[in-house]
């Protein structure tokens, strides 16, 4: 086992991977940024070092700074997390030439399934359905406009060299196409650095289904079941839950086994996740495969009871598997609800600040994974996810009943958050069947329905304020001040008394 692991990230996931090298005994090693250095993450560490000032290009994306401190400080084997370098090939690899082991497959499969058109076209090759488009990266605007409109609509356009809806753009009719090439190649260059595009065929109301799979060095593949990922808003993913509304046991293992041959077919090994979707025939395709630890891993851990980071960092220092697929079941059933610093009654625009107070929800089922404390500032320069709630249920009502139940008792002010959202979401009755589709947040009516927290706690406030000073004033008012002088009434001729 590693005698010490660097973590190169922050916020939740830094500290849901420092947790999990806490327990299993290893020493750890954090990085932050100048803005982060009162952060939670830092607080975790057993040592800790800045690497640079607040953007991420100069701090948390530097790959030497992060090479240099691992290097420096004896860290063995460093953790991404997800986000910032967790896919970059580069990093990856300069990993290996310096002999810090990288928790995380190879740079040879993030580079080919970090590449999506490549991915599909390795796919396809092996016979595993993939949503109908092209299989080669777009750069030329004209050469583009004429495969799409030979392809025909409604369409998909997606970033080659990266995900999480960057360069994602919908084309529904012929006279949206030249725009929606241009934009999304100009998304994709600023998110990626790399501006090509390639095209899917929009399928009408799918569902998002994925498969957490863990593999070792070995050529042993395991499949966790799978997550339900279709309530999101611009293609970033607001509430993930396990099992799936539509799944049935034929389905699960005719899905799980498609996974688990994406994995096989890639030589891919430590953690990962197959991304399908799922149209209303229940006929399934190949989306994409994320070679990192996903936000929602802990729906997951929650209904089969693996710990998803301990195993990746076994898988990592060269052990092997010891679970089989027949120990693997789903019990119950969980919910996350992604808790980010946006406001949704304006566009769920970012909102940034000091958390005045925090009270976090517990009792019977209910996981917090958090990046934040009382007092902390939350910077406007990174990703808006500050925490997510997860509960578990002996069944999905029992799940739902105890977010609910939770999100009523999340307390975050001095900030907005999506937690007004995500209580609405759970009396929402297409959620409360399951009959939903990724279209759901588009469709769903979501308006302000009265105070939000911070505008009670802000009345509650004034009224003790002001309670409190009528207090001051009736004690006062027996030594010698005359109450109107105090209130600020000058006309009031009369004399101190007593």
């Amino acid at each position: 086992m590693f005698k010490k692991i660097l973590v190169a990230n922050r916020g939740e996931i830094a500290v849901r991977v420092l947790r999990a090298c806490k327990e299993l005994g290893i020493p750890t090693v954090t990085v932050y940024s100048e803005a982060d250095r009162n952060a939670l993450h830092v607080r975790y560490g057993d040592e800790a070092y800045c690497i640079g000032e607040p953007p991420s290009t100069e701090s948390y994306l530097k790959i030497e700074k992060i090479v240099d401190v691992a290097k420096k400080c004896g860290a063995e084997a460093v953790h991404p997390g997800y986000g910032f370098l967790a896919e970059n090939t580069l990093f990856a690899k300069r990993c290996e030439k310096e002999g810090i082991t990288f928790i995380g497959p190879s740079s040879r499969a993030i580079k080919l399934l970090g590449d999506k058109t490549v991915a599909r076209k390795t796919m396809s090759n092996a016979g595993i359905s993939i949503v109908p488009g092209t299989e080669k990266g777009l750069t030329d605007e004209k050469d583009a406009m004429r495969i799409g409109l030979k392809l025909g609509f409604p369409l998909m356009i997606k970033a080659a060299g990266g995900g999480g809806g960057k360069g994602m753009r919908i084309v529904k009719k012929k006279e949206e196409l030249k725009s929606a090439i241009k934009t999304a190649m100009a998304e994709a260059g600023s998110a990626f650095g790399d501006p090509r595009i390639y095209f899917e065929r929009y399928l009408i109301n799918p569902r998002h289904i994925e498969f957490q799979i863990l593999a070792d060095s070995y050529g042993n593949v395991v499949h966790l079941c799978e997550r339900e990922c279709s309530i999101q808003r611009r293609h970033q993913k607001m509430i993930e839950e396990s099992p799936s509304c539509i799944m049935t046991p034929e389905l699960r293992k005719r899905m799980g086994e498609i996974a688990c041959k994406v994995v096989l077919t890639c030589n891919y090994t430590n953690a990962g996740t197959v991304e399908f979707l799922v149209d209303k025939d229940k006929n399934f395709y190949f989306l994409e495969m994320n070679t990192r630890l996903q936000v929602e891993h802990p729906v997951t851990e929650l209904v089969t009871g693996v710990d998803i980071v301990k195993e990746q960092i076994h898988i990592s220092a060269g052990e092997k598997l010891t679970l089989k697929q027949k120990d693997v079941s789903i019990r119950g059933a969980a919910i996350e609800c992604r808790i980010s610093a946006e406001d949704p009654y304006n566009n769920f625009m970012p909102s940034s600040g000091k958390i005045m107070q925090l009270v976090e929800p517990s009792g019977p089922g209910v996981r917090v994974e958090s990046g934040i404390f009382e007092g902390f500032e939350v910077p406007i320069l990174y990703d808006p996810l500050i925490a997510k709630l997860l509960t578990w249920g002996r069944d999905r009502n029992e799940a739902i009943a105890r977010m609910k139940r939770a999100l009523s008792e999340y307390r975050i002010y001095g900030i907005k958050t999506t937690i007004p959202f995500h209580l609405h979401v759970m009396d929402n009755d297409s959620f409360i069947s399951g009959k939903y589709d990724t279209g759901f947040v588009e469709k769903l009516s979501f308006e302000r329905g009265g105070r939000t927290q911070d505008e009670i706690a802000a009345i509650a406030a004034v009224i003790y304020a002001t309670k409190q000073q009528k207090q001051v004033t009736i004690q006062k008012r027996g030594k010698g001040y005359n109450l109107w002088k105090m209130a600020g009434r000058v006309g009031f001729k009369g004399q101190w008394h007593t």
